[in-house]
């Protein structure tokens, strides 16, 4: 598994000890509304299991992420594409301590160019529940735009945000 930096964030691999914060985060409704909802312990370890096991089968998946300064799970993002997903997607959250100071941002972009350069992804999308408004604009920020809104598995309609390759990012338009 790749390991990636930002200015701020360690883009890293799991841990075992990530499952506490992985648990709380997803055992709280209103904090895991948008990402699959509220699941008991059990089966977040399943989920965890299932991203490290993505790494595995597909060479790319979520990160784990940490701050620089203060080490300990903050979130995670990354590329995924399990088995029936329409495209390749980069994908976020964070624990609700750690909004509104641009990590998303900072790490998706990453993500995102790490999808361009190291995969060679031709194309990259963000799959967004439409009431998911901080989502929308993280996605915003990375120069990605609304593109449709489509029936995403079971999941319920789904906005896709198209994000810019880097030749649409360096104005040459390939």
């Amino acid at each position: 598994m790749v390991e990636l930096e930002t200015e701020r964030l360690i883009m890293r691999q799991w841990r075992e000890s990530d499952l506490n914060v992985y648990a709380e985060f997803y055992s709280n409704q209103q904090a895991a509304r948008f990402v699959g909802g509220q699941v008991t312990r059990d089966k977040a370890w399943r989920q965890m299991a299932s991203i490290v096991g993505h790494w595995v089968l597909r060479g790319y998946g979520l990160w784990a992420i940490e701050q620089k300064q203060a080490p300990g799970l903050i979130g995670c993002v990354g590329l995924w594409e399990p088995e029936g997903w329409p495209e390749l997607e980069v994908g976020y959250w964070l624990v609700p301590k750690a909004h509104g100071h641009g990590y998303a941002t900072e790490a998706a972009i990453r993500a995102r160019d790490y999808a361009y350069t190291e995969l060679e992804a031709e194309t990259l999308v963000s799959y967004i529940d439409p009431a998911n408004e901080p989502s929308k604009h993280v996605a915003e920020r990375m120069g990605a735009w609304h593109e449709a809104t489509i029936e995403l598995l079971d999941h319920g309609p789904h906005c896709v945000y198209r994000h810019p390759s880097p030749s649409m990012l360096n104005g040459d338009g390939k």
